[in-house]
């Protein structure tokens, strides 16, 4: 008897390996994802301006690094005793100008120089609520808590943010056309716009990521382009696989650790070769020996498992030189 119906989920054309290197920008579930990739060493870089959730802000910061454009005091301003960018998320904010301005441009050269190296580029989408500044008539990635009066709020449409993603892309694709896209929305709900808001919002994220991959995939196809982008579905897993409150946390709009863990075990199904999930069981092996806490450190039984866990160490290193793993 089946309790729950599982999505099916095709196979990617394009799986990642240990070799393969991934960049992952967007919104909090992007976080998730990519605290898994770091947790499995994968090579990864996640959000270098932190959590970004509408696509015209990522938009915006992929363009300025491919540009090689740099942030300088007019695209920073200072607001309850920190400095912040409109740009970037609040993390990044700092109470000194000078450290600020150099960790925007930083995460500039990280952006830039991952793009180029990376084999898979996974683009999480939040929202399609947007704020736009009055006074510039800028799309922000982050308010920063200044006042809403000084702000528009607007939903993007489909067409929008349609041609959002295109623009991503083909900035992406001319840096280095061998990149891999995979598209995916955040479960996450955004209920401070309201239940049925959300709802529209999610509603043109799908039809904006499904038009573009219809039309994009079907021109690359025509073309004798080998290259397919994928479409990995967070948001329905949540929505329709799990379906239930038990997976949500505490407040009730973000997925918990067992729901992170479950799509995370589908992403691994769906977009990893077989050769990697061995991989990935071995890696989960030794950190949990890692992580192992110890009733006696000097007792020969303990001496014994942390001679076997350097051993496995040793073997996986050998096949992967570039994992290394914390004392």
């Amino acid at each position: 008897m089946e309790l729950s119906t599982k999505i099916t989920i095709p196979k990617s054309k394009h799986p990642i390996d240990y070799h393969s290197k991934i960049m992952a920008f967007g919104s909090c579930f992007a976080q998730n994802m990519g605290a898994k990739f770091e947790y499995f060493k994968f090579h990864s870089t996640t959000n270098p301006f932190g959590i970004v959730f509408n696509p015209l802000a990522i938009e915006k910061l992929i363009h300025f690094a491919l540009s090689k454009q740099t942030f300088s005091e007019k695209d920073i301003f200072f607001h309850n005793e920190r400095w912040h960018c409109f740009d970037a998320h609040s993390q990044l904010s700092h109470p000194d100008q000078e450290v600020f301005l150099q960790n925007l441009n930083e995460a500039l050269h990280i952006t830039r120089n991952q793009i180029k190296e990376s084999t898979h580029f996974i683009l999480t989408l939040g929202t399609a609520w947007v704020y736009k500044l009055k006074k510039s008539g800028d799309i922000v990635a982050n308010c920063h808590k200044v006042p809403q009066n000084q702000f528009e709020k607007l939903l993007l449409s489909v067409t929008e943010i349609e041609e959002s993603l295109q623009q991503i892309v083909e900035k992406v694709k001319k840096t280095n056309p061998k990149i891999q896209f995979i598209f995916t929305i955040s479960p996450v709900r955004h209920l401070k716009d309201g239940f049925v808001e959300n709802q529209r919002s999610k509603a043109h994220l799908i039809a904006a990521i499904h038009q573009y991959l219809s039309v994009t995939n079907s021109t690359l196809l025509k073309g004798g382009g080998g290259g397919e982008h994928y479409y990995f579905p967070s948001f329905e897993i949540l929505m329709d696989e799990l379906r239930d409150y038990r997976f949500y946390a505490g407040d009730m709009l973000h997925p918990n650790q067992v729901a992170v863990n479950y799509i995370w075990e589908r992403f691994s199904d769906s977009c990893f070769s077989e050769t990697t999930v061995k991989i990935l069981q071995e890696v989960e092996s030794i950190q949990n020996g890692l992580n192992h806490i110890p009733f006696n450190v000097k007792s020969e039984s303990h001496q014994k498992f942390l001679k076997t866990l350097q051993e496995k160490i040793n073997l996986l290193q050998q096949k992967i030189p570039h994992i290394l793993f914390s004392k």
